[in-house]
C-alpha cells in the first residue's frame, strides 16, 4: 500500500475514533502514530517524531499567548466585568422590545473583547443574564438561543485564541488577523440584534417588558465598564500600534485584568490559585490537541496527501468560488460535531494549500487572512447549529428548565443571520480586509 493510500485511509480511521468519543487530541495522535508505523513498517520513526514534534511544537513562543488570554478571561470574570457589561447594556437597551436579550448580545461582544473563548463567553454570560431574562418574562428557548449565539462573539471579536492558532499554522501576522476580525465581529453583533428585533415581532409572547432606567443610573452603569475599555484599548491598541508584540499584549492584559479584579475584591489568594489551576487545565487540553494535530499533520505531510489534493483540485479547473463554497459547507457541517480549535487544527493543513493555489484576485497575505476569518465564522456557526452545536449544550447544562427543542427552534433565526453574514463576506472580501488598507 502506497503512502498516499495510507494517508487517505487515515481520514475514516480518525472519524471512527472521534465518533467513538475518543478525545480529539488523542484520536489525531493515535492516527498519526499508526500511520507512520504503517508507512515505515516499524515504530522507530514514529517514536523519533514523538520526541522532536513535542519539542518543536511547545518551543513555539507564540503559543504562550494561549494561557495568557485564558487567564485574562478568568480574571475578568472574577473582577465582575461580565456583570458590569450586562448592566450597562441593559440600562440603555432593556426597556426596548427584546431589549434585555439585545443587552445580553452587547455584553457578550464586550466580554469577548477580553476573553477570546466562545464557550467561556457563553457560560459566563449565561450565569449573568439568564436570571434577568427569566425575571422579565423572556421565553426559555429564546433566552438560551440568544446566549448561545452571543457566546460565538467571544471568538470573533479579538483577541481570539483560535485566530492565534490559525496564524501559527498558516504563518500569518497575528495582529493583522485580529484587525481583520474586528468588522466581521461587529457585524455579527449587529446581525444578532436585528435578529432579536425580528424574532420578538414575530413572537410577541417570547419577550416581556422592563421599565426604563433613569439616565443617571444609565450613566453610572456605563462608567462602571471603564476597566473593560482600558484593557481592550491597551491590549489590542498596543498590538496594532506596534507598542508590544501579541505575546506581550496578552501578558499585559492578564496582569491588568488581575489587578482590576484584585481592586474590586474578586481576586483573593484562594481565587488566584484557583485561576491558575483552571487556566492550566484549559491550556493543557488545548496544547494536547495542538500536539495531536501536529503529529497527525506531520504524518499527512509525509504522505503528500495535502499536496496531491491541491494539485488535483487545481488540475480539474473548478471555479475558485465553488471550491471555497464547498469547503465552507464542509466546515459548517463538521462544526456541529467538533469544537472550532480541533476543526482548524485538523483541516487547515489540508484546505489551506488548496485555497492558496487558486486565484481570487488578491495577494497571498490577504487571501490567507480573508479565508481564516471565513473559516472561523463558519465553524462558529456550527457551534449553534442543531442538533449537536456545542454552545447549545453548554447553555442547556446551565438552564435545565428549558427543553432543548425550544432552544433549537429559536436558534435557527440566529443561524440564518450568520449564513447571510457569511454570504456577504464571501461576496465582498473588502469588508474583511478594509482595516488592513
Amino acid at each position: 500500500m502506497s503512502a498516499i493510500e495510507i494517508g487517505l485511509l487515515s481520514f475514516p480511521f480518525l472519524l471512527v475514533l472521534i465518533f467513538l468519543r475518543v478525545p480529539i487530541g488523542l484520536a489525531m495522535f493515535l492516527t498519526g502514530f499508526a500511520g507512520l508505523v504503517a508507512i515505515n513498517g516499524n515504530s522507530v520513526v514514529a517514536l523519533a517524531k514523538l520526541k522532536t514534534e513535542t519539542f518543536t511544537t511547545f518551543s513555539n513562543y507564540s503559543l504562550s499567548i494561549v494561557p495568557m488570554f485564558l487567564l485574562m478571561g478568568h480574571f475578568a470574570t472574577l473582577g465582575g466585568m461580565s456583570q458590569a457589561l450586562f448592566k450597562a447594556a441593559e440600562g440603555w437597551l432593556g426597556h426596548r422590545r427584546g431589549g434585555v436579550a439585545m443587552a445580553a448580545i452587547g455584553a457578550c461582544a464586550g466580554f469577548g473583547a477580553i476573553c477570546g473563548s466562545s464557550l467561556a463567553t457563553a457560560a459566563t454570560m449565561s450565569r449573568v443574564a439568564l436570571p434577568e431574562l427569566r425575571q422579565y418574562g423572556y421565553a426559555g428557548g429564546f433566552s438560551t438561543a440568544t446566549l448561545a449565539a452571543g457566546g460565538t462573539l467571544g471568538i470573533l471579536i479579538p483577541p481570539s485564541v483560535v485566530l492565534v492558532i490559525y496564524a501559527i499554522l498558516t504563518e500569518q501576522n497575528i495582529a493583522k488577523l485580529f484587525l481583520a476580525a474586528f468588522i466581521p465581529g461587529i457585524l455579527a453583533a449587529i446581525g444578532y440584534v436585528i435578529t432579536i428585533s425580528v424574532y420578538v415581532r414575530m413572537n410577541p409572547a417570547a419577550a416581556g417588558t422592563r421599565p426604563p432606567v433613569p439616565y443617571a443610573e444609565r450613566l453610572r452603569a456605563l462608567i462602571a465598564v471603564w476597566p473593560v475599555l482600558v484593557v481592550f484599548v491597551t491590549v489590542v491598541g498596543g498590538i496594532y500600534l506596534g507598542v508590544f508584540t501579541p505575546t506581550e499584549g496578552a501578558a499585559i492584559g492578564a496582569f491588568g485584568t488581575g489587578l482590576i479584579a484584585w481592586l474590586n475584591g474578586g481576586l483573593t489568594r484562594n481565587s488566584l490559585v484557583e485561576s491558575f489551576f483552571v487556566t492550566a487545565r484549559s491550556t493543557a487540553m488545548i496544547f494536547f490537541i495542538v500536539l495531536g494535530a501536529g503529529f497527525y499533520n506531520g504524518f499527512l505531510a509525509l504522505t503528500r496527501v495535502p499536496q496531491e489534493i491541491s494539485a488535483h483540485v487545481v488540475g480539474q479547473g473548478y471555479s475558485p468560488w465553488m471550491v471555497l463554497t464547498l469547503i465552507l459547507v464542509f466546515y459548517l457541517i463538521f462544526g456541529c460535531l467538533m469544537d472550532s480549535l480541533s476543526m482548524i487544527l485538523l483541516t487547515i493543513p489540508i484546505f489551506f494549500p488548496v485555497i492558496s493555489a487558486l486565484d481570487f484576485g488578491m495577494s497571498a497575505e490577504h487571501l490567507a487572512i480573508w479565508f481564516g476569518i471565513l473559516v472561523l465564522i463558519v465553524v462558529e456557526v456550527g457551534l449553534i447549529t442543531p442538533p449537536v452545536g456545542m454552545n447549545l449544550f453548554i447553555i442547556n447544562t446551565i438552564d435545565r428548565q428549558t427543553p432543548m427543542i425550544e432552544t433549537y427552534k429559536a436558534v435557527l433565526y440566529f443561524v440564518a443571520s450568520d449564513l447571510i453574514r457569511v454570504a456577504i463576506l464571501v461576496l465582498f472580501p473588502g469588508i474583511t480586509l478594509f482595516l488592513l488598507g
